[in-house]
């Protein structure tokens, strides 16, 4: 049965938990019980399903039944207040173990909530006592940097809890790390019951090949900032943006600062309201920009990944990836931002311009987080490169133009089956482009009364040209830059000179009348 929205608003923290938070507790409990004290558990949930909420209670009980200590662990500063808070207003008393903390009353606390750098710190340099730790839990367990403090913990009992349990770096799996995974609520399921909001995906098809992959696996900022802050990538930020997203509070991600600064220009010079945060603005910045996203209606926020975890605002109604990730966990992080409910928001908006959606499916796809976390590499390598993404695209024409081409049935051209169909029966690759162009004169003449209409609409075949270029330089493999741009410039000369020698022909054999002079 689902939950009323005003009842989810009013939760208060603390004791009131759903029955799917109940029933993890239980298991995880469960594995507590019947395992050895230095077992390792990772827990699955969506992001938010509440992990705070659920880690907050475990420790609330624990602390209850056992004479040990607990020690939660996070990889940033805020997630580290939060947490904090969370623990607080469960009734656990708790102490942040941060660069400036005194720890000489450490003995007064039986829970501690550090962040990992400082906590690596502290204990090599033996400030802090952990002899007594039973149980330490690891927020956003996939990132890798938490497994270097193991070692301190061989006799605790460790629960790592994550949204993807995937981990952040290929050569790390978290298998090797952990003995089980317990699969918490799928993000279907939050959906059906109310506690998510569902995503509306759009995806807009971007030619990724200039990309460079890095070390660390992922796209380098350094290729992605070359190919998004080109000015045909920013043009179709904006036409996405007022196309799907206009007026809805909206929240832009980017690979890399230099990215987000252009887009906020961009915007900016639209006459938008935007704001740009990353990591180099102040806390007082940052707070002061935040406080103005959540007060403005139809606000846009760019960012660099500071926004992936750890902020929490339900208003968001549109989220834009503006970028390309190998990542999953970041796809879901991204996505997530959006997924908060509100009393009047049952769905928010995802545009996606980094063909992400190709590349890792619908965000809430029922993914089989088992087989993930046993065989991370054999599920890396069933997602599609690049190229084998562009292959399968198709060039859709935007719903305003499409509806100038209203008079036709169908405006798409397959040029690959086109081309395999013309090797096979001993025609040149050139008779490609030429029924390519018998096509696009068509559907310009079915929708004009005279040739200066077609040629008028003609020119605004600009990107479906340049996309079946684009697919014809690929199946004849020559694809000089010079070479394409002659090919695209002479198919427009091409097209113009079909459509003045034959409209009359054409416009009557589709009408069975000739053109009224």
């Amino acid at each position: 049965m689902g939950i009323s929205t005003l009842e989810l608003e009013e939760r208060k923290t603390g004791k009131d938990l759903y029955s799917y938070q109940k029933g993890a507790i239980n298991k995880i409990f469960k594995a507590f019980e019947e395992s050895p004290e230095d077992y390792h558990l990772l827990y699955q949930l969506p992001t938010g399903g509440g992990k705070t909420v659920i880690f907050s209670e475990i420790v609330r009980q624990y602390l209850k039944h056992h004479n040990k200590k607990v020690l939660v662990m996070t990889h940033r500063i805020e997630l580290c207040k939060q947490t904090s808070k969370m623990l607080t207003e469960f009734g656990v008393v708790n102490k942040v173990v941060d660069s400036k903390a005194d720890l000489s009353d450490q003995k007064e606390y039986s829970c501690f909530v550090a962040m990992v750098e400082t906590l690596n710190n502290r204990l090599n340099d033996d400030k802090l006592d952990i002899s007594d730790i039973g149980l330490v839990i690891i927020d956003e367990a996939h990132y890798n940097s938490f497994t270097k403090l193991f070692k301190f913990f061989s006799k605790s009992f460790i629960l790592g809890v994550t949204a993807t349990p995937l981990s952040s770096s290929i050569e790390l799996p978290m298998t090797d790390n952990y003995d089980e995974l317990i699969v918490g609520e799928s993000i279907e399921s939050l959906i059906e019951n109310g506690f998510l909001s569902r995503a509306q995906m759009y995806s807009y098809n971007v030619g990724l090949t200039s990309l460079v992959v890095g070390a660390n696996g992922d796209y380098t900022v350094k290729s992605s900032e070359d190919l998004y802050t080109a000015d045909d990538m920013l043009s179709k930020l904006i036409q996405a943006y007022e196309e799907r997203s206009k007026g809805k509070k909206t929240l832009i991600f980017n690979n890399g600062i230099n990215t987000s600064l252009y887009v906020y220009e961009t915007f900016r010079r639209a006459g938008y309201k935007i704001a740009h945060l990353d990591n180099t603005n102040t806390k007082k910045e940052r707070a002061m920009i935040l406080k103005w996203f959540k007060n403005t209606p139809d606000a846009i926020l760019t960012s660099v990944s500071i926004l992936t975890t750890g902020f929490d605002e339900p208003t968001v109604e549109s989220i834009i990836l503006n970028r390309a990730t190998k990542s999953l966990t970041l796809y879901y992080q991204m996505i997530g931002r959006g997924s908060r409910v509100l009393k009047d928001k049952k769905t928010f908006t995802v545009i996606d311009l980094g063909n992400n959606f190709h590349r890792f499916g619908p965000w809430g796809d029922n993914l089989d987080w088992q087989r993930i976390f046993k065989s991370p590499n054999y599920y890396l390598d069933t997602l599609l490169s690049d190229e084998e993404l562009e292959s399968n695209f198709r060039y859709e024409m935007p719903d305003e133009l499409r509806a100038e081409f209203s008079n036709s049935k169908e405006v798409y051209f397959d040029i690959q089956k086109t081309y395999v169909d013309c090797i096979r029966s001993g025609k040149s690759s050139k008779a490609v482009l030429e029924q390519s162009i018998e096509q696009h004169a068509k559907i310009c003449i079915e929708n004009s009364e005279d040739v200066y209409d077609a040629i008028a609409l003609a020119k605004k075949l600009g990107d479906d040209i340049d996309f079946r270029i684009g697919r014809y330089t690929k199946c004849i493999s020559k694809s000089t830059f010079n070479f394409v741009e002659w090919l695209k410039g002479d198919y427009r000369k091409k097209l113009n000179a079909y459509l003045r020698l034959n409209f009359d022909d054409v416009f009557e054999a589709i009408h069975g009348y000739p053109p009224e002079d």
